[in-house]
């Protein structure tokens, strides 16, 4: 009777086990409905390297454009206004030849985002330290790229994990590092000075 009861326990306690196909996923966390129109808040550049938020500006408005689900407006009309700040710019070679002349080189930016519900006045993801990194050959190699291409392709990779990250869900991190949807309540203003 002992064997009996103990094999009963044992199999409807492995049971449950047995019977999960799948592992858990969790939802994805969409746009809020009250927000129909997204903005940008101008791209700060917090490096010595003149100019990077301009392209990147470009290149984040195209995306949004391409989607067409929410062109960006300015962001004084919008409801939810994405905000960046390029931290870091690095170039560095990774390689040389013989006569120590640079062959290969990596391009890494990182760049804090924060998405800002306006109705609401939160922020309702942030992302810092999101990694755009390429490494390519110089242009005097075969297949060789300048650093303006190189520029180019981080630019257009930020861009879709931007755009992926604010329409197809708050879930879908793509940065490297820390990462997290806010638990908090309203932004003080000092967070969005300087829009």
């Amino acid at each position: 009777m002992k064997n009996y009861l103990l094999t009963a326990l044992l199999i409807f306690s492995v049971l449950p086990l047995a019977g999960c196909p799948y592992a858990y996923e969790p939802s994805a966390q969409i746009v809020p409905q009250h927000i129909k129109r997204m903005g940008l808040r101008p791209i700060r550049n917090e490096t010595t390297f003149f100019g990077l938020e301009d392209k990147f500006t470009l290149r984040l408005q195209e995306e949004f454009t391409r989607g067409g689900q929410y062109p960006l407006v300015s962001k004084d009309t919008a409801d939810g206004v994405i905000i960046a700040d390029i931290k870091r710019f690095i170039n560095e070679p990774v390689s040389y030849d013989e006569n120590l002349v640079v062959q290969e080189k990596k391009m890494w930016v990182l760049v804090d985002i924060q998405f800002w519900d306006k109705v609401q006045n939160k922020i309702l993801w942030q992302e810092p330290n999101l990694q755009g990194i390429h490494r390519f050959f110089v242009e005097s190699r075969p297949g060789g790229i300048s650093e303006e291409e190189a520029k180019e392709i981080i630019w257009d990779k930020l861009s879709r994990d931007i755009y992926r990250r604010t329409i197809e869900g708050f879930g879908s991190v793509t940065g490297e590092l820390e990462r997290k949807v806010p638990q908090g309540g309203p932004i003080g203003k000092e967070k969005i000075s300087g829009q």
